[in-house]
């Protein structure tokens, strides 16, 4: 039942960490274009074939 004392406070900060970061990614635009990263790659920007 002590343990309960510590990891309650421990797990409650690091749910709200991880929440906090996850509004934070939402509010700086990580998420705003999820299908241009994934067509980059698709796209060949070197079309003479030299690296």
């Amino acid at each position: 039942m002590a343990t309960l004392v510590y990891l309650l406070p421990i797990a409650l900060f690091l749910g709200a960490l991880g929440l906090g970061a996850f509004l934070w990614a939402l509010r700086t635009g990580q998420y705003d274009d999820l299908d241009g990263a994934a067509e980059r790659v698709l796209i060949d920007t070197n079309p003479g074939g030299e690296p």
